[in-house]
């Protein structure tokens, strides 16, 4: 193709610049600029190669054994799946029987739980049976049981008695020995037979005796209780007394600490203005000092002049003597000895001069002295004047702070004491309400116990009941005669005693005690009315209505 200038025929030289400027800016270049390129050393690329492989040579060996682990890796993989499944191996084999042992083992495990579950069955059963016989033997054990088991054998007694009897009558030889022993032992039979209804009547007297124990001991416990929760009230208001007495002292007391520190500020605040004062008079005393010696130094200022004045009067005076004088000597003398005066003269002159030059040196001196001690005077009374106020203004910041430190924890203990009472009354209110809330349990309690007590007491009644009425109707069935026993017994209600029957407490029979010191127990005698007319004796007597 054919080139004019260096570039292809037919492109501008525009489009050629911007092409260049988009083959710098797609491919940079790879020396970095402002490189001399005789600097630069190029590599063959086989060389370069090299040199690449030598380096990198121990990272693509790791990374070779690293595919060659994952792969190997990977075939032990797949192989122990595809295998996995197979039952002509050993692994298969072992599985296997693994899996035979398993089932075999889950078999004698569901019979071995079959058999427990049959024998606690029978566990059961038996503990049933048992729980059954404790509580019969619990029912007959019971007084009521026991003293309606008496009416029973009293009934058979006398049913064995009227047979005896009946049997004696009927025998054809009566042996009046035998008569006799029998009658004996009749007596004997009710002799014990009373006996053992004393023996029961003592038991029951002491049982009582034992009740009315318990009902005391619980009246004395509830009396103690109430004086306990008393003397706890009064224990808790004695507390809160003695509690506002030690916040009244402590609040007395913070009040005579805050009076006494205002006392002391207070005081503290009149030395200051007391030594304000002090300074401020001793700071007077000085300036009345100091004006006293610019006074004086004016007045000694003014005498010097004077006296300068005067000493020059006389400086003209004798001047002019001598001037009068050497004009005289110069008349009557010759020229040597008018040069001599005129010598010793400039001489005098210059001696004067040199005096009064020293001298006014000297005055100098001493009134540039005098100002600058002044000055130095003036300054340090300022220095310590604004040091005096910085101090002030220190030690007033220092009390406010001090104050403010002081009142923030007055509030600080304020609120703790605040707190404190608020958690006692909380404790206080929490005490009361968990007293009510346990007496309100407490009585809860002793209604449900009274509750149950009066269902089982009811459900005992039931059962024995039912009891009675199935013996009374087997001992029926054989004679009519002498079930009166039993009747009675299943009639007395439980309790044991001669009293009324309570019907809102399951039906108790209570007993009642003589007060006396036998205490025996008082009948119940059940009577249909008064046949006296009482209404008349009270007419009699005066009493109406």
């Amino acid at each position: 193709m054919p080139l004019r200038f260096g570039r292809r025929y037919g492109q501008a030289k525009e489009s050629m610049e911007i092409k260049n400027s988009e083959d710098q800016v797609l491919y940079p270049p790879l020396l970095p600029s402002k490189e001399d390129l005789r600097q630069v050393t190029i590599i063959p690329h086989n060389e370069w190669e090299r040199i690449r492989d030598s380096l990198d040579g121990l990272t693509r060996k790791a990374a070779c054994l690293r595919a060659e682990r994952k792969a190997k890796k990977e075939m032990y993989f797949r192989s122990q799946e595809m295998v996995k499944h197979w039952t002509n191996t050993n692994a298969g084999m072992k599985e296997q029987k693994l899996e035979a042992k398993k089932k075999c083992d889950e078999e004698i495990e569901a019979e071995r739980q079959i058999l427990d579950v049959e024998e606690e069955i029978y566990k059961q059963g038996e503990r049933k049976k048992a729980i059954e016989y404790a509580k019969q033997y619990q029912f007959y054990q019971t007084e009521r049981v026991k003293n309606f088991h008496s009416g029973l054998l009293l009934t058979r007694v006398m049913k064995e008695r009227d047979a005896q009897i009946e049997f004696q009558k009927n025998k054809i030889k009566s042996d009046k020995k035998r008569e006799e022993q029998l009658k004996l032992n009749i007596e004997k039979a009710f002799k014990e037979e009373q006996e053992k209804a004393e023996k029961r009547r003592r038991d029951r007297m002491a049982l009582a005796n034992d009740h009315l124990k318990q009902i005391k001991e619980h009246e004395e416990e509830e009396e103690g209780r109430r004086k306990h929760e008393k003397k706890d009230a009064e224990e808790i208001k004695r507390q809160n007394s003695l509690y506002e007495i030690e916040m009244r002292k402590k609040r007395e007391k913070k009040k005579e600490e805050i009076n006494e520190s205002r006392r002391l500020f207070f005081e503290h605040m009149n030395d200051k203005n007391i030594i304000k004062a002090v300074e401020q008079q001793q700071q007077e005393e000085e300036d009345e000092k100091i004006r006293k010696f610019i006074k004086a130094k004016k007045c000694l200022i003014q005498m010097m002049k004077e006296k300068e004045a005067k000493a020059q009067r006389v400086m003209e005076e004798h001047r002019e003597r001598i001037n009068n004088f050497l004009s005289g000597l110069i008349k009557e003398k010759l020229d040597n000895e008018d040069l001599i005066i005129a010598r010793d003269i400039t001489e005098a002159e210059a001696e004067w001069e040199k005096r009064e030059k020293e001298k006014y040196e000297k005055n100098k001196a001493e009134l540039k002295a005098m100002a600058e001690y002044r000055d130095i005077v003036m300054k340090n009374k300022e220095e310590e004047e604004r040091q005096r106020k910085i101090e002030a203004k220190e030690q007033l910041l220092a009390v406010m702070k001090a104050d403010q430190i002081f009142w923030e924890h007055e509030k600080e203990k304020k609120r703790k004491a605040d707190k404190e009472h608020r958690d006692i009354q909380d404790a206080h209110i929490q005490q009361v309400a968990k007293n009510k809330f346990n007496a309100k349990q407490a009585k809860q309690a002793e209604l449900e116990y009274c509750r149950l007590t009066e269902a089982l007491v009811a459900e005992k009644e039931k059962e024995f009941q039912d009891y009675a009425r199935e013996v009374i109707e087997f001992e029926s069935d054989s004679t009519n005669k002498y079930i009166y026993p039993l009747v009675k017994a299943v009639q007395e209600g439980p309790g044991g005693g001669r009293g009324p029957v309570f019907m809102d407490r399951g039906g108790l029979r209570p007993s009642y005690q003589a007060n006396d010191i036998t205490g025996v127990q008082l009948p119940f005698y059940n009577s249909q009315g008064s046949k006296y007319n009482f209404q008349k004796s009270k007419g009699r007597l005066g009493f109406t209505g």
